[in-house]
């Protein structure tokens, strides 16, 4: 599994880094300039796919934590902080993305809008989940309690997803109409990057787990160590 692993990062690693550079090409000189925001805008290239993989990374803890009750296996557990790691760093840059964005349109760094504050919400229950872990909360059952929150943090998501929509929003949406207001040079430079990100995000998200599967097994070996000591 480890040797799978090293392959699957060896292969994602240089892609990413591929990918992130052609990303940057569409980016900057590809896409045409938009006529109200000009260069501001195109931090909307780096937006969108930050907070789209911290979505599919925070319903990657959702499921893992649901196959942590079923299948009582420690791996999973550990896909799920790997996953919460990531969702927190990049739901955390569109944080910050969109507030620089929205410095330029509409001379404010942040505004309690419904889309901003359950994201802004959100970042707090998965940071919240993160500390929990690293608290080890449950004792013997930690896995089992770990996995109940993450569950139960999930139920924010969709509520984000659907703020614009439920709720008078400013957040402008994408999909509000059938271009999405976008043109064909800017929906192939937005597509391009949710593909640079999202390789970046499975070799970031592999990486940890490799990282923590490690740090486990080295631990597991010191307790037994000690236990042979003691005897």
């Amino acid at each position: 599994m480890e040797r799978m692993h090293s392959r699957w990062l060896m292969l994602l690693a240089p892609a990413a880094m591929a990918l992130m550079t052609v990303g940057q090409y569409f980016i900057w000189i590809y896409a045409p300039e938009e006529a109200t925001m000009g260069l501001v805008q195109k931090i909307f290239y780096f937006h969108l796919p930050l907070a789209w993989w911290a979505f599919a990374a925070f319903f990657g803890v959702f499921v893992s934590s649901i196959l942590v009750l079923v299948t009582k296996r420690e791996d999973w557990d550990v896909w799920a902080a790997a996953l919460a790691e990531a969702g927190v760093l990049l739901s955390g840059l569109a944080l910050v993305s969109g507030s620089v964005w929205g410095r330029a349109a509409w001379n404010t760094w942040w505004t309690w809008d419904p889309r901003l504050s359950t994201t802004l919400v959100m970042w707090f229950v998965y940071a919240g989940y993160l500390v929990l872990r690293a608290a080890d909360v449950g004792g013997a059952k930690a896995a089992r309690v770990r996995a109940v929150l993450g569950i139960v943090a999930f139920l924010d998501v969709p509520l984000v997803f659907v703020s614009a929509r439920l709720w008078r929003s400013i957040h402008p949406s994408v999909f509000a109409s059938k271009s999405g207001g976008l043109e064909p040079e800017m929906w192939t430079t937005v597509w391009i990057n949710v593909l640079a990100w999202g390789v970046l995000c499975t070799a970031l998200v592999l990486t940890r787990y490799h990282g923590m599967t490690l740090r486990h097994r080295v631990e597991a070996a010191l307790v037994r160590m000690q236990e042979k000591t003691l005897q």
